[in-house]
C-alpha cells in the first residue's frame, strides 16, 4: 500500500474535499481512492467528506499497489533516466522508439522498457502511467507516473497547460521575426488516420517560437506547446511555410544530414504536488542534431543551447 500525506501548514481551516482539491485531488480522485480500495485518513483517522481540516491537522492518502498485467508486456531493452524518485520517472527518449504499445509495436516501447525497468527494481506498481508523450521521431524528455494517484494529481496541470514543455526545432528556410506565435486550428486531414492539418474545423492549437539561430537556408527555434495537438509543432511550421527538416510526411527537405523530423523536446517543467515545488528537467541535444547544427554553430554555441 503506498502512501502520501500532507500536513495543514496553513493558518485556514478547510473541508478535506477543498484541502485535497489545492493539492491536485479532484473530486473524481477522491472517488477513485474511496472505490479503489484506497483509504483518505485525517489525524490518523477515517476521513468523512464533511470533516474539517484544522491547522497542523495531517490528511494521508493510502492506494493499493497496481499489479502487472498481461495488456503490456515488459522489456529488458535499456532506457535513460534523466530523474526518478518514488512518485515521477523523466525518461529521455530517443528518435525511433515509439511511446505506448500499438498496433506497429507492442514489445519495445518506451512503456514496455519503464515496466521491465520497474520489475527489475522491485516496485510493487508495475502499471507505467504516460503523462507526456512524444512522436516516435521526436527525441527528448518524457514524464511518467509510477502509480496512478500520481498520475490524477496532475489531471489539472495537464488540462491548463501548465505542464510546460520546450523542445528545440530546426525549420526549413530563414524566419524574419524573432519571436512568433501561430495559433491556427488543427484537424486530421480527410481519409487520412496519421497526418493533421490547419483547418476551421479543427480543435484550437497554440505555438509559441523565438528564433535561436539563422543559417544558411534554415532556422533554429526554442518552441513552447501552450496546447497538445498531435504533431503540433510539425503542422503549425509547415503551416506557415517553414516544415521542419527531415520531416518526410509534412514536406520537410531530406537532404539536410538528418533522417527524422528535427525536434527535440529539450526541457519540461512541472509542479510536483507531493513536495509543492516545481521540478524542472533537461534533456541533451542528440547526436544527429548536433551534426546537422555543426554546419552552422561552434562546439561551444552547440553546447550552451
Amino acid at each position: 500500500m503506498a502512501h502520501f500525506s500532507w500536513q495543514n501548514q496553513s493558518d485556514e481551516t478547510l473541508r478535506i474535499k477543498n484541502f485535497l482539491a489545492k493539492r491536485g485531488v479532484s473530486h473524481r480522485m477522491f472517488s477513485i481512492i474511496k472505490r479503489g480500495g484506497g483509504q483518505v485518513l485525517l489525524n490518523q483517522k477515517p476521513v468523512r467528506t464533511l470533516d474539517d481540516v484544522h491547522p497542523g491537522d495531517l490528511v494521508e492518502v493510502s492506494m493499493p499497489p497496481e499489479e502487472s498485467n498481461a495488456v503490456v508486456a515488459a522489456s529488458d531493452l535499456p532506457i535513460t533516466i534523466l530523474y526518478e524518485d518514488e512518485n515521477w520517472l523523466l525518461v529521455d527518449k530517443e528518435a525511433g522508439m515509439t511511446s505506448v504499445p500499438g498496433k506497429a509495436d507492442r514489445e519495445t516501447t518506451m512503456v514496455n522498457r519503464v515496466k521491465g525497468y520497474l520489475i527489475s527494481e522491485g516496485a510493487q506498481d508495475l502499471v507505467p502511467h504516460v503523462v507526456t508523450r512524444l512522436d516516435r521521431f521526436t527525441s527528448g524528455v518524457a514524464l511518467l507516473a509510477k502509480h496512478r494517484f500520481a498520475h490524477g494529481l496532475l489531471d489539472k496541470q495537464l488540462q491548463t497547460h501548465a505542464v510546460d514543455k520546450r523542445y528545440y526545432a530546426i525549420v526549413d528556410g530563414v524566419l524574419s521575426d524573432d519571436h512568433g506565435f501561430i495559433d491556427a486550428p488543427i484537424g486530421r486531414m480527410d481519409n487520412d488516420f496519421i497526418r493533421r492539418e490547419v483547418r476551421e474545423d479543427g480543435r484550437s492549437s497554440q505555438t509559441e517560437y523565438w528564433v535561436i539561430k539563422r543559417m544558411a537556408n534554415q532556422t533554429l527555434v526554442q518552441v513552447q506547446l501552450h496546447t497538445g495537438r498531435t504533431h503540433q509543432i510539425r503542422v503549425h511550421f509547415n503551416y506557415i511555410g517553414h516544415p521542419l527538416i527531415g520531416d518526410e510526411i509534412y514536406g520537410g527537405p531530406m537532404d539536410r544530414g538528418i533522417s527524422r523530423q528535427a525536434l527535440h523536446a529539450f526541457w519540461l517543467e512541472f509542479y510536483d504536488p507531493f513536495v509543492q515545488m516545481k521540478r524542472n528537467v533537461k534533456s541533451p541535444i542528440p547526436e544527429d542534431l548536433k551534426t546537422v547544427l555543426s554546419n552552422d554553430m561552434t562546439e561551444e554555441e552547440i553546447n550552451k543551447l
